[in-house]
C-alpha cells in the first residue's frame, strides 16, 4: 500500500529528535508498574467529569457506518509530510510509534533501521504531549467527548459536552488510537484522524495528534493494541 503515494525516500532521522512514543504489543508494562485490574469501561473511555454533566442519552463509542473517505490529493500535502519509507536509527521494537512534536513527524518502527514516516498535525504551544504510553483501546469512527475544560475554554466545543457522534463532520476522523499511561491509565491524549487536511504538519491541536484519514486508518490495521488486564 506504500506504493499508491509514490516512491520511497531514504533519510536518516537522528533519534534525539523524537520526543514521544507508543509502545508495542509485545513491550513488557511490568517493567514500568506492577500489572493493575482493568478500569471499568465509563472510567477508561471517557473523563469521569464527563459523567457528572450528562444530560442527555451518548453517542455510541463507535459510529455503526464505516464511512467511505476523500483521499486528499498529494498536491495538497508538502512532500515532507507524505506517507513514505524513511531509514531510521533508534532503539525501539518494531512496532513502536515515535512521535516528534517539533519536527511533525510519526514513525511506526519496521525494523532492519527503516521506518514509516507520516507527517502530522501536533498540540500548540503548552497543549503538546511528550512521555510514554500504550495504544490501549482503537476506534472506528469514534465518538468524541471533549474534556470538560476545552468546553469551559472553547465555545465551538460546548455543544458536545455529551459527545458528538463519530463520522465525516467528527474532528477526531476514521480513526483514533487512544493512549493509556504506565499505569493503565487514559492520558485523553489520541493519535487521530481529522476531518481538516490543511492542519497536517503545523501546530494547532489541543495536544492530539492528527492524521490524514487515510493515513491513520493504515496505521490502525498496522499498530496491536495492548492494554492492562485485558482492557
Amino acid at each position: 500500500w506504500l506504493r499508491r503515494n509514490g516512491g520511497y525516500s531514504r533519510q536518516p532521522v537522528p533519534h534525539d529528535q523524537a520526543t514521544g512514543s507508543v509502545s508495542p504489543a509485545h513491550a513488557n508494562p511490568r517493567q514500568y508498574q506492577q500489572q493493575q485490574q482493568p478500569l471499568p469501561p465509563s472510567q477508561a473511555y471517557e473523563p469521569q467529569q464527563q459523567q457528572q454533566q450528562a444530560v442527555a442519552p451518548r453517542p455510541p463509542l463507535e459510529s455503526p457506518i464505516d464511512y467511505p473517505i476523500e483521499r486528499i490529493p498529494l498536491s495538497k500535502i508538502k512532500p515532507q509530510f507524505r506517507r513514505q519509507l524513511v531509514r531510521y536509527n533508534g532503539p525501539e521494537h518494531p512496532g513502536t510509534i515515535v512521535v516528534d512534536t517539533r519536527k511533525r513527524f510519526l514513525y511506526l518502527v519496521r525494523g532492519n533501521g527503516e521506518a514509516l514516516r507520516f507527517g502530522v498535525g501536533v498540540g500548540r504551544d503548552g497543549f503538546r504531549w511528550q512521555g510514554e504510553a500504550y495504544v490501549g483501546r482503537k476506534a472506528r469512527w469514534p465518538r468524541w467527548t471533549p474534556p470538560a475544560e476545552m468546553v469551559a475554554r472553547d465555545p465551538q466545543a460546548a455543544p458536545w459536552a455529551n459527545g458528538m457522534p463519530g463520522g465525516p463532520d467528527n474532528p477526531l476522523g476514521a480513526r483514533a488510537l487512544y493512549l493509556y499511561d504506565m499505569t493503565g491509565r487514559d492520558t485523553l491524549y489520541r493519535i487521530h484522524g481529522t476531518n481538516d487536511p490543511s492542519s497536517i504538519g503545523k501546530a494547532m491541536s489541543s495536544g492530539c495528534i492528527r492524521m490524514l484519514n487515510e493515513d491513520v486508518i493504515d496505521l490502525y490495521e498496522l499498530v496491536e493494541m495492548i492494554g492492562y488486564g485485558g482492557m
